[in-house]
């Protein structure tokens, strides 16, 4: 991957939810074109703070994030989905009250004309929710939310992908869909950036993998290095990947 161009920069992130507490603290991460990245590390790492201040939802009181080379920090996120980038959030990521279909036409709200063409891209991704496309999404199981949340951030044809915790709450068996389908979608073209509890799991798949830990990068290196580092095994792999 390394002729690819880079097109996410965060350099040197300081982040929180208050003034003055930061979650973040000097968090960098280079990211290249078409590559799936994981990001584990320990509770309280900093994990899902990072993928939302990529994401405009947690102030950036330091540092800057660059998508393609164009400064996006604490951009907002509508503007952000304008320019490519995709988020699944971990919880409340369907709309429970409106249809598969109509939670896929708030995906394209900001393109509507694209809806009828990307719905056909999308369903070809995830055949089993186009079965189902008039069935309430609060009807459905957790990980067929997350089929529908991952499909929605799909209807605007982001370049970049953000996922929390896709696989969280879910049964081994969804769980091993989700992370199918996550790569499926890598190899349709689309950047990845997944936070993941399933350490072990994530790292199988990705690309490259970064170890967060206190809210900085501790170490980073391809998924497979990092599945065999005594370092990472003994810290992380040990409860993470169980």
């Amino acid at each position: 991957m390394s002729d690819k161009p880079v097109i996410v920069d965060a350099d040197d992130l300081i982040a929180g939810y208050l003034p003055g507490i930061s979650i973040l603290n000097g968090c960098t991460m280079q990211v290249k074109e078409g590559e799936l990245i994981g990001i584990i590390g320990p509770n309280g790492a900093g994990k899902s703070t990072f993928l939302k201040a990529l994401f405009g939802l947690v102030p950036i009181s330091a540092g800057t994030v660059t998508l393609a080379g164009e400064d996006i920090t604490n951009m907002r996120a509508d503007q952000l989905v304008k320019r490519g980038v995709g988020f699944v959030p971990q919880t409340n990521n369907v709309f429970p009250s409106l249809t598969i279909e109509e939670n896929l036409e708030m995906g394209a709200y900001l393109a509507p004309k694209a809806f009828k063409k990307q719905l056909e891209r999308v369903g070809d991704l995830f055949p089993v929710l186009m079965d189902r496309r008039s069935q309430r999404a609060g009807s459905l199981s957790g990980g067929e939310r997350q089929m529908v949340a991952m499909a929605r951030a799909l209807m605007m044809d982001p370049k970049v992908l953000l996922l929390d915790e896709p696989s969280a709450g879910l049964s081994p068996v969804r769980q091993d869909e989700t992370f199918l389908r996550t790569r499926e979608i890598n190899r349709t073209g689309v950047t990845v950036i997944m936070v993941e509890q399933n350490a072990r799991r994530c790292l199988q798949i990705c690309d490259r993998g970064y170890v967060l830990d206190q809210g900085t990068s501790a170490y980073t290196a391809t998924g497979q290095e990092l599945l065999k580092d005594p370092k990472v095994i003994e810290l992380y792999l040990g409860t993470l990947g169980a």
